[in-house]
């Protein structure tokens, strides 16, 4: 089985928690934050929406200079769920493209132009977009059993939510 497919498979399977997480989005509370510091509502949602389209446009590049990092900006009138959909398959696309030699093809991490890192593409995928999605998606959960949103289930059940 070519490394693709277990990647894409994942990518499935996660993408259902993810978009039943964006569909839970109160939108008249896209400002608000748990704490100074921490990303809005809205552009926290934002980056977990586009992190499979970002990883598209470097997986093309080769290389990532993390000094360019940070979530990119909301657009005034977000479309949180058909946007993922659509960057959801981008990425399906991207990957099902890749055999295994490309997916082992190393990956230049830089920062300001000065190469700290290569690992394996496949790493870099797993690291930079599927974990870190994973991660705030993570975060957004957070923020929405903050607000009293109910939560749906990710991984088994969730107290408001039974699979």
């Amino acid at each position: 089985m070519p490394l693709a497919n277990a990647l894409i498979a994942e990518l499935e399977q996660e993408g259902k928690s993810t978009l039943r997480m964006l569909e839970r989005l109160p939108l008249d509370k896209l400002d608000w934050t748990p704490h100074p510091k921490s990303m809005t509502l809205g552009r926290l949602a934002w980056h977990v929406v586009a992190i499979p389209s970002i990883a598209v446009r470097l997986i093309n590049a080769g290389r990532f200079d993390i000094a360019n990092a940070g979530p990119p900006q909301m657009p005034e009138n977000p479309e949180f769920v058909e946007t993922f959909r659509r960057n959801l398959q981008a990425i399906r696309e991207t990957l099902a493209g890749m055999d295994d030699a490309a997916l082992k093809t190393p990956f230049v991490i830089a920062r300001n132009g000065d190469e700290l890192m290569r690992p394996p593409t496949i790493v870099f995928i797993r690291q930079i977009m599927m974990n870190h999605q994973y991660h705030h998606r993570g975060q957004l959960s957070v923020y929405l059993r903050l607000l009293d949103v109910p939560l749906p289930a990710i991984y088994g059940t969730s107290a408001d939510e039974v699979m």
